[in-house]
């Protein structure tokens, strides 16, 4: 790649990781371009597809959210390390809009965004056999809810931003103590993990 390539790459880069953290991963990219400082078609030559330019925007914090189950895992109490990873990734949503989008979607075109989505997966249900093990959480907790808690607190945060941009913590509160073992009411059937998917491949078609 010349020097000038590399640059406006950066630039592209710098902008999106902007313009994507204000507005969401539904953002034109002709804005993304404008902020750049360069032509849209400039853009699309560095990055043909929206989904190639958000696996090039959010790869880091993506690898992030997966680590984040690995730091869970090293905790020996099963409760606190199962709600700290809830409150910790709550809390990566809730710092950047554009985030908290890819959350909630999947990407089978970006190979490296879902192999780390998948480790994340793997170190969950880990996290979730451990804490029910201890008699702490709710024994009809699934994989499936934890979708169901970042696409809530997805709403809160695009729903409050600057003006109550300490919300979602509370909510995330009230949803951990649904989540205990003690008092546990049955619930409906959760989502299965196919319909899990559509709904997360559905919200990607929307942007």
């Amino acid at each position: 790649m010349r020097s000038d390539a590399r640059r406006n790459q950066a630039r592209i880069l710098a902008a999106a990781r902007e313009v994507f953290a204000a507005q969401g991963i539904e953002a034109p990219l002709a804005e993304v371009a404008r902020q750049a400082g360069v032509g849209i078609a400039t853009l699309f030559r560095r990055f043909p597809t929206r989904e190639a330019l958000i696996a090039a925007v959010f790869g880091a914090r993506m690898t992030a959210y997966a680590d984040a189950v690995d730091v869970a895992l090293a905790d020996p109490d099963p409760w606190r390390a199962f709600c700290g990873y809830i409150e910790t990734i709550c809390a990566m949503q809730a710092e950047d809009r554009g985030f908290t989008d890819v959350l909630t979607m999947t990407f089978p075109g970006a190979e490296a965004l879902e192999c780390d989505r998948t480790r994340a997966y793997d170190g969950l249900v880990t996290l979730i056999r451990r804490a029910q093990e201890a008699g702490r959480l709710r024994a009809d907790f699934v994989p499936e809810d934890l979708v169901l808690v970042l696409m809530a607190n997805a709403g809160v945060v695009t729903a409050t931003g600057d003006a109550a941009p300490d919300a979602w913590r509370r909510v995330v509160a009230y949803l951990l103590q649904s989540f205990r073992a003690d008092g546990a009411e049955p619930l409906p059937a959760p989502p299965s993990p196919r319909g899990i998917y559509r709904a997360m491949l559905r919200a990607k078609r929307r942007c």
